[in-house]
């Protein structure tokens, strides 16, 4: 499936743009969302990278965690996701709610048990925020700006890591749920104890229906954005490994800020000379997947209009600047 497929095709609800810090993953990312837009689309982009540039490609500010329309465009909203409130509303949703009563009960009668404590983490609230989306019918498509490939290895890797955490959980709630019974009747707290561990069973349904999402061509893409660079090389085989590992769709990858050849500048010769060569190695690497490849603009890509232009070259429209 070519990136113009897959940007026209509307069962693909999700689409994520990740690879090594610097390759121009945000800009890719603003791009297929403007494409989406442009498909009739409601559709919204979501920066994941603890270090947001997602404002700065818009050229608006799109912090604060809440989706914010972009400033003329008709269907295309963006956030930046806030780890801080985040991580806040998870532990006042699930995190004392699930762990108070039983898991200081539990604590006097069986020792140390804050290993059971939930993943907190930049990763974990960019994944809560995508079981949210998974579910939220209001927008037909969102693209993710994720972080950089180590966190986002983290972040994909959550599934397994939360659902074997809600594991643990919920048996320790059935292994001490007999005896805490008559302690949480005699003291109260027995109706909300309840409702705590019945949002765990839910969340933990959610991830396993995330699984299922990002695993289904039908509906997820994971774009790869890369440069012609030896150690872009190796983080691209080492992320592609894993999304293969995990079973998450993969077929295109973005070749970016390529260095146009010019004999009148020796510097601009030797990068372009270099990049080349990797850029051999690279269609021998990947030949089984659509390679799209994308020239360095003159001038930063920033704003409704960069972007757009980037689109362009994306969809295989204008190869120039």
């Amino acid at each position: 499936m070519s990136l113009k497929e897959i940007v026209e095709n509307k069962t693909i609800k999700f689409i994520l743009s990740g690879g090594k810090g610097g390759v121009g993953k945000t800009s890719c990312a603003g791009a297929l969302a403007l494409l989406s837009e442009n498909q009739g689309l409601r559709t919204l982009v979501v920066s994941t990278d603890p270090a947001h540039s997602l404002s700065d490609s818009f050229d608006q500010n799109l912090s604060g965690g809440d989706p914010v329309p972009i400033e003329g465009v008709d269907k295309l909203w963006g956030m930046e996701i806030d780890t801080e409130k985040g991580m806040r509303e998870f532990q006042d949703s699930i995190g004392e709610g699930a762990a108070g009563q039983d898991m200081a009960m539990a604590s006097s009668l069986l020792g140390d048990v804050s290993g059971m404590a939930p993943p907190g983490s930049d990763e974990a609230m960019a994944f809560g925020k995508m079981l949210e989306f998974i579910e939220d019918a209001s927008y037909d498509r969102v693209v993710f700006d994720t972080a950089p490939t180590g966190h986002t290895l983290k972040l994909l890797e959550l599934p397994d890591l939360l659902d074997s955490w809600l594991g643990k959980m919920l048996t320790l709630r059935q292994r001490l749920s007999s005896m805490m019974t008559g302690l949480k009747s005699m003291f109260g707290g027995a109706e909300a104890e309840q409702s705590s561990w019945d949002m765990l069973q839910q969340t933990k349904d959610k991830i396993r229906m995330a699984r299922i999402e990002l695993s289904d061509p039908d509906t997820t893409q994971f774009v790869i954005v890369m440069i012609p660079e030896a150690m872009a090389v190796f983080e691209t085989q080492r992320l592609l490994g894993s999304l293969n590992a995990w079973n998450i769709p993969v077929s295109n990858i973005i070749i970016n800020q390529l260095v146009p050849e010019n004999p009148n500048c020796p510097f601009c010769s030797k990068r372009h000379k270099m990049q080349q060569k990797n850029l051999e190695d690279i269609r021998d690497l990947y030949q089984d997947l659509n390679l799209t490849e994308v020239p360095l603009f003159e001038n930063e890509i920033r704003g409704i209009e960069g972007l757009r232009k980037l689109g362009k070259v994306l969809m295989g429209e204008d190869t120039k600047e």
